[in-house]
């Protein structure tokens, strides 16, 4: 029996098992959608799907819903539902600015104190608006130092390479109660061929801050991010290696790890306040609140319906972090760190009678290689949310399939686009799927699909032919 005849006989024993419901007796997935995960080669054993009525209790589908699957973002469902009901939509994260000492017209001889709550959303122009709102307060010059509390969270060590080993990636910033901008930078190549230099601009500036640029080269520009030894410390950064002329202007968002926490907000700082027109020339450095610290500023972010938006329609994973650990902040009222996050989301669940035997959550967004949860979790949850008064903010935070979001570029030329609203998950060997979608009868049903399997990235096809089985047989 030659290869090719021999794959022909595994696949068609494979669809048979998938066809006839051959795993932990589940019912059969429909012809379309097996012969998807055929073409694939991904084992039935390593999907898990769930199809049910929202207002419902019998599932129009099955198949391994009771074990534990890696989830991918769709994690950020858990955390963001649970958020909503025990934060409420309009919950939003305090950030406070501080003086102690004497204020002599516009000169405080004392400490500027900034303490953060976690706010996931104090971006650049945020932060902008923040040092403004100091700066109205009478403040121009800080003679004493900057501190910086940021106890909210625990201190806990984090590795920014150990989910994949790529620390520059945005997504694997740490958080952090007082975080900044995502602890990200933009750093814009601009390739200058009469100076035969290469300039490099970061965004945000960071003050007085030295960047060492690589060697402009004639050739190809190719994988120039690959050409490029970087190195991004307190005190400089280093781009190392060569940029072809080729390759023009170009910009890389990347996670300056080397860099630290403080050091980054200090420089972040001092440039927006001197081009607010402030004068500071002290040290930053952590500390906590002192109790005779009187309040000059405060700013306001969002609220919480807002800020899931973000979460769940790009699947920010930085953002869902720091939910995660607020979580646990407002159930314990102390220093949180991941135990309590995960702790106050199996009590939530446990008081709603969800069931969840096999869950494992350890950082609430997914991007983990142990969290776990099964698809009838999922389901119990989903099933729970669009009976809750928050659904219509958890609803409206999910992308649109072929419309927006992670789900924009899917599934637009049919039935099925405009109709569902679900959080896609993806990582190394797992694809998932969650959400709502409203079939053509008007019925609305809850899907999940979760495939963990080192070929779940040729899974999209399969995925795509349930949500299209649902719209027209549901």
């Amino acid at each position: 029996m030659n290869r090719l005849t021999l794959f022909r006989f595994i696949s068609a024993i494979a669809c048979f098992l998938v066809l006839h419901g051959a795993v932990a007796g589940d019912a059969a997935l429909p012809p379309d959608i097996a012969e998807e995960l055929v073409r694939a080669e991904i084992s039935p054993e390593s999907v898990a799907v769930l199809v049910q009525d929202v207002s419902g209790t019998t599932p129009l589908l099955a198949s391994n819903t009771e074990l534990p699957f890696q989830p991918a973002s769709t994690m950020k469902l858990v955390t963001t539902y649970a958020a909503l009901e025990l934060m409420g939509p309009a919950y939003k994260w305090k950030t406070g600015a501080y003086a102690v000492g004497q204020q002599a017209g516009d000169i405080l001889f004392g400490d500027l104190i900034i303490r953060g709550s976690g706010d996931p959303k104090l971006v650049l122009e945020n932060v902008w608006l923040f040092l403004r709102q100091i700066r109205a307060s009478g403040i121009r010059e800080i003679r004493g130092s900057l501190i910086l509390d940021r106890s909210a969270f625990a201190e806990t060590a984090y590795d920014p390479s150990g989910f994949d080993g790529e620390p520059l990636k945005p997504y694997n910033a740490v958080p952090d109660a007082l975080l900044l901008n995502h602890k990200a930078i933009r750093v814009r190549f601009l390739p200058d061929r009469d100076g035969k230099v290469v300039k490099i601009a970061f965004d945000p500036a960071l003050s007085d801050y030295a960047v060492a640029v690589p060697r402009l080269v004639e050739g190809e520009c190719g994988d120039w991010k690959n050409k490029l030894m970087v190195r991004v410390s307190d005190d400089s950064a280093r781009f190392d290696g060569e940029y072809a002329l080729a390759c023009g202007e170009q910009n890389w968002l990347l996670h300056p790890y080397q860099m630290s926490n403080t050091y980054y907000f200090a420089g972040m700082f001092r440039q927006i306040w001197r081009d607010l027109g402030g004068v500071f020339n002290g040290d930053v450095k952590n500390g906590k609140l002192p109790p005779d610290a009187r309040l000059v500023a405060e700013w306001t972010s969002p609220p919480l319906a807002d800020v899931i938006r973000d979460i769940n329609k790009y699947s920010n994973n930085v953002m869902a972090r720091q939910l995660f650990l607020t979580l646990g902040v407002l159930a314990f009222n102390q220093p949180a760190d991941p135990d309590h996050g995960a702790r106050t989301i199996k009590n939530w669940l446990a008081g709603k009678g969800i069931p969840a035997a096999g869950m494992v959550i350890d950082n609430g967004s997914g991007l983990s290689r142990t969290e776990r949860i099964s698809a009838a979790t999922m389901g119990s949850m989903l099933a729970a949310a669009f009976a809750s008064p928050v659904m219509p903010e958890l609803l409206s935070s999910l992308p649109i399939a072929g419309y927006d979001g992670t789900m924009q570029r899917r599934l637009k030329d049919t039935g099925v686009a405009g109709k569902g609203h679900f959080k896609t998950g993806a990582i190394k060997d797992v694809r998932a799927l969650a959400g709502y979608l409203l079939a053509a009868s008007g019925k609305r049903y809850l899907v999940v699909c979760m495939i963990n399997h080192p070929n779940a990235d040729r899974s999209r096809q399969a995925q795509d032919a349930l949500l299209k089985w649902v719209y027209a047989n549901g």
